[in-house]
């Protein structure tokens, strides 16, 4: 058995719809949606992402439920949305270099290994690996200033609360008033290499990460469709699968399969980078003292600090909201992403379904 988008006359495949390359797409259209759709799921998700930087800088183990209380509390609704106007600024032209060198490296890898011979599901995890490697890059160049100050904004509430007890002494609480000054303040103080702490561990994070992702999601989608056609399939004698007609799954489907890969494959990716990615949110929102002058930590100080306050289960606070955050953001992105990527064909290239 076999999935197929372009041969109508065999009874043993499952249709789903072809992919879509890059050539194929309107790109203004493509951009100008993607960010559009992409602002609106960054909204939905951005208190799940307050609350695991929240834990990554608490000095003390603190449940989510805890958590959430004490700001809704002690800063009501708008503490969940500290930084967010700094992040939205953000989310444009960082989705635009992120679909783009997507895409583009889809492709490219994709023909490329197709032509060395390697079979399909290879050469497609392989291009999707190597997508999401260059696109999680490209994206850090825009990602990493926004990420300090927005996580400076996320942490800035949490010393005028009753759980102040368990903030971190190194966390820098410097007052902003919003992401503007905030951008200037760190500008003043540090220059613009202030701006890119933890640029190397973000790459170092994010660029595995994204590799992991889109290749776990490729495979884990072919094998879904192979296990759907096997259940549907009826054994002969000779103990083959046969179906009576090639079958068209409808759009709830597609989606449903889509958003069970994307949450596989994103549990996959926040296990393994999960230390690496609170390294980086201590790296880029705590500071050190030395001779009463307030300094950046380096990796080596942040790896010991998080070693005394727990072990290894210290790298993993915040593991809840992330996994959460990363399944909840890809399922939408992924069944967002694919709808985008429909909705900016070119008309006079029509999809053969």
């Amino acid at each position: 058995m076999s999935l197929s988008a372009a041969e109508d006359d065999s009874g043993s495949e499952i249709h789903i719809p072809a992919d879509i390359d890059w050539h194929m797409l309107d790109k203004s259209k493509f951009f100008f949606l993607g960010a559009a759709l992409f602002s609106g799921v960054s909204a939905a998700l951005y208190p799940v992402v307050v609350l695991k930087t929240r834990q990554q800088v608490s000095s003390t183990q603190v449940s989510c439920f805890k958590m959430s209380f004490s700001i809704m509390r002690y800063e009501g609704l708008r503490g969940f949305y500290r930084g967010f106007g700094t992040s939205l600024m953000g989310t444009i032209p960082a989705r635009a270099l992120y679909m783009g060198a997507l895409e583009v490296t889809k492709s490219s890898v994709g023909t490329a290994t197709v032509s060395l011979g390697f079979s399909d599901t290879t050469a497609t995890a392989l291009a999707n690996a190597a997508a999401g490697l260059s696109s999680a890059m490209a994206a850090q160049l825009v990602w990493t200033p926004i990420d300090v100050v927005s996580q400076r904004l996320m942490v800035q509430g949490y010393n005028d609360s009753n759980s102040s007890k368990n903030v971190n002494p190194n966390v820098n609480f410097c007052r902003y008033r919003n992401g503007l000054d905030a951008f200037r303040k760190i500008l003043y103080a540090d220059g613009p290499k202030g701006l890119y702490r933890g640029f190397g561990i973000s790459i170092l994070t994010y660029a595995p990460s994204n590799a992991v992702w889109w290749a776990s999601y490729s495979v884990t989608h072919k094998l879904i469709w192979s296990g759907i056609g096997c259940s549907m399939g009826k054994k002969d004698e000779s103990g083959g699968i046969v179906m009576g007609s090639g079958f068209r799954p409808d759009s709830k489907a597609l989606v449903a399969v889509q958003g069970l890969s994307a949450a596989m494959a994103s549990g996959i990716s926040a296990l393994i980078t999960m230390p690496l990615d609170t390294i980086k949110t201590r790296l880029q929102v705590l500071d050190r003292e030395e001779n009463g002058v307030r300094k950046p930590l380096n990796v080596l100080q942040t790896v010991r600090n998080l070693v005394q306050e727990g072990g290894l289960a210290a790298c993993y606070r915040g593991l809840g909201p992330r996994w959460a955050s990363m399944a909840l953001s890809a399922t939408t992105m992924i069944t967002t992403y694919e709808f985008l990527k429909r909705l900016s064909t070119k008309s006079q290239e029509p999809l053969t379904p």
